[in-house]
């Protein structure tokens, strides 16, 4: 298999979407190596994953049957574990410090379930208008088209007189992707807004404003838009770029915009300087200082969202319960503060219903309990 064969089929396991055969040909692959962490290295699939390898360090004893009761949590997923070495491949999947054992399910309050967040978007038009976009439902105007999961602008050589902007906005509880027409794709996540030209012009830089939200680009090299560049604004920052991956972080809710890059090179520019990113580096940027400072991170922890996961490396509850109230359109309210900052690593499939994922915390016995209505969850 090529790079981009083996990267679809992991993806799809991520998700738990391969077929019979496509499981078989993964196996079969894994194998092949005696090494697995070369498949890693080799087909660049998130080898700097630190937070996997000390998941797999803690899962290793229960694959060699020393912990039945765990290895019964895994049931019939432990074997992939063992062969990929890492802790991606399951659907739901949390570790907590060592202080929380598994415990008892008792009954909870779940007044209404609540599914996942789904593909659903509305579009604002130059002239005000606004336009509805959602699975299943297809849209077209002399720009752009959609058939509910994205939104794809035409691209046209001419030269235009006049930028017309549109503007994307994601709810809570939504995702949706639009494909500009200079061929940039960009995905965004629960509870953010993009501005756009409907159509750039050749001979200056090509530019978009992130007004809040999370977003990740992968822009079309300046070599294929007659040498212009890219640019993101931000907040109180502006990222250059000439044709490279990327994410930016920047809800209204909090105090930080996050850029990390996964592949090229980006050029942040805030009040105070600029500062180059290479691969796996990511800029903080405190808005209320305008203090920035630059870390080396997993990458996958930061993007793994666009992919149909959750992925958490020593996170907070709180800030688990920050990203799950966006993607479920529900307030989460502690009415016992001590649990806030327990920490975990884990990954969350998106699919999932909020009610297994709060019952598997349960079980942990990170929370005594937790009650779901119309409006909000209370966890105790």
């Amino acid at each position: 298999m090529n790079e981009k064969e083996v990267k679809k089929i992991f993806t799809k396991y991520i998700n738990n979407e391969c077929s019979e055969e496509e499981q078989e040909l993964l196996d079969a692959f894994l194998d092949s190596y005696q090494d697995k962490e070369h498949v890693w290295s080799e087909f660049k699939i998130d080898s700097e994953e630190k937070f996997k390898k000390k998941s797999w360090t803690k899962i290793e004893p229960y694959v060699n049957n020393k912990d039945k009761k765990v290895k019964k949590l895994f049931g019939g997923y432990l074997k992939y574990i063992a062969a990929a070495s890492v802790l991606l491949i399951f659907g739901l999947t949390l570790f907590f410090n060592e202080k929380n054992e598994p415990q008892s399910i008792a009954p909870v309050t779940v007044n209404k379930s609540v599914a996942p967040g789904v593909d659903k978007a509305t579009l604002t038009l130059e002239d005000g208008s606004q336009v509805v976009l959602e699975s299943g439902m297809s849209f077209q105007t002399n720009n752009a088209n959609s058939n509910g999961e994205e939104i794809v602008y035409k691209t046209e050589a001419k030269t235009h007189s006049k930028t017309v902007y549109n503007h994307l906005n994601i709810p809570r509880g939504g995702q949706f992707s639009v494909k500009l027409s200079d061929g940039t794709q960009v995905w965004l996540n629960s509870e953010s807004q993009l501005k756009y030209p409907v159509h750039f012009k050749e001979g200056e830089v090509r530019q978009v404003e992130l007004i809040y939200g999370e977003a990740y680009f992968d822009v079309s090299p300046s070599e294929k838009n007659h040498g212009d560049g890219f640019r993101v604004s931000c907040n109180e920052q502006d990222v250059y770029v000439l044709g490279t991956e990327f994410n930016i972080k920047a809800y209204k809710d909090e105090t930080n915009v996050y850029t990390t890059l996964v592949e090229g090179k980006v050029d942040v520019n805030t009040e105070n300087g600029n500062q180059v990113l290479t691969p796996n580096q990511q800029l903080n940027l405190d808005v209320n200082t305008g203090v920035s400072s630059v870390l080396e991170v997993d990458v996958y922890n930061e993007v793994s969202w666009k992919e149909g996961v959750f992925s958490f490396n020593s996170k907070s509850l709180k800030e688990m319960m920050k990203v799950l109230s966006r993607w479920y359109d529900k307030d989460i309210v502690f009415k016992n503060k001590t649990i806030e900052n327990e920490e975990f690593v884990g990954v969350l499939r998106k699919n999932e219903n909020l009610e297994d994922i709060l019952r598997s915390i349960k079980n942990f016995g990170v929370i005594k309990n937790f009650e779901i209505d119309d409006k909000k969850v209370i966890l105790e």
